[in-house]
């Protein structure tokens, strides 16, 4: 059996996974027949599963959203779309690997895809810039949403980044201004926009691909305007208060629907979406196929001004005199 990478509150879990895989392998190389015990502890670690990712708290499905083996966008590009071209570059400066863009059918509805890509192991990583896109990602993910709206395609995003690249080079580049470029160019989209945070939506980083007709959140995702740890630095002076920070800021997906910031949260399979990628991307499909049958016969005097006032809705307060 293969190391798997374990959370702290996995740990028990995947110590009694290891036990039935063991207990399997000494049943199938002798005479003993050991299928009634690993069917019991089978259903006591499904038990266990529900159990810990039934209460888990905010920090901890802040962690399952950052787990390594979660799926990423090409994960579930791979498994979910059909006759996929990727198109790289912004006309501008260059291409950037953080942002995947493309187009490419969902079960034979064309779409235009734009996506975060954090990267799995170091080499990847370090070229797709840990999903930390640059202003030519946000660029080139604008040139193929006008391209979008050019063909009458929709688009769909999938989320999926720690934030916009802070580096110095971005800022020169004018990281801001691409990204409040991509804000207007979405309020103003004649096409069905769809974005789904897989993982981490990370600040205007996120909200830079995000501006979309429906907002769907995978329920150990997450999404806020800074970090954890970046809040805990600020308020609290010290990263290590990040679990505090994260249940002031209320993160996750629960919390979100609740606030009516994301339209719905999609149940992952149990234990998490890196525990089964397979079924996982089968739920984002099966939710992206609904939301563009939905959407694909909206009226467009109708579909603009519906996308603007559901972001002017966000935050709205009323001053009561006493």
């Amino acid at each position: 059996m293969n190391e798997r990478f374990a959370l702290d509150f996995e740990k028990p879990i995947i110590e009694l996974e290891k036990k039935i895989e063991e207990m399997k392998i000494i049943s199938g190389s002798s005479e003993i027949e050991l299928e009634d015990d690993i069917a019991r502890l089978e259903k006591k670690a499904d038990k266990l599963k529900k159990d810990i990712y039934s209460s888990l708290t905010r920090w901890q499905r802040a962690q399952v959203a950052r787990h390594p083996d979660r799926p990423y966008s090409l994960d579930y590009i791979n498994r979910i779309m059909t006759d996929f071209v990727e198109l790289h570059g912004d006309r501008a400066f260059a291409d950037d690997p953080a942002i995947i863009a493309g187009l490419g059918k969902i079960e034979d509805r064309p779409v235009v895809l734009v996506a975060h890509q954090k990267g799995r192991g170091t080499k990847d990583k370090l070229y797709r810039n840990f999903g930390m896109p640059n202003p030519e990602g946000y660029r080139k993910a604008n040139r193929l949403m006008q391209l979008a709206a050019r063909f009458g395609r929709p688009i769909v995003s999938l989320i999926d980044t720690p934030g916009a690249y802070p580096g110095l080079g971005a800022e020169e580049r004018g990281q801001a201004e691409a990204i409040a470029v991509n804000l207007m160019t979405m309020a103003k989209l004649p096409v069905p926009f769809i974005a789904f945070v897989i993982g981490e939506g990370g600040s205007g980083g996120a909200l830079a691909i995000g501006i979309a007709d429906r907002i769907f959140m995978f329920e150990n995702s997450i999404y806020s305007v800074i970090s954890p740890e970046g809040c805990a630095s600020i308020l609290y002076r010290d990263a290590a208060q990040a679990p505090k920070a994260a249940e002031a800021m209320k993160i996750t997906a629960g919390d979100l629907h609740k606030l009516g910031l994301v339209d719905e949260v999609i149940e992952e399979p149990l234990g998490g979406a890196h525990r089964d990628p397979d079924a996982a991307a089968e739920a984002v499909k099966m939710t992206l196929i609904a939301a563009l049958d939905e959407l694909k016969n909206k009226p467009l005097d109708s579909l603009i001004p519906e996308r603007q006032e559901k972001y002017f809705r966000i935050g709205q307060w009323e001053q009561v005199k006493t």
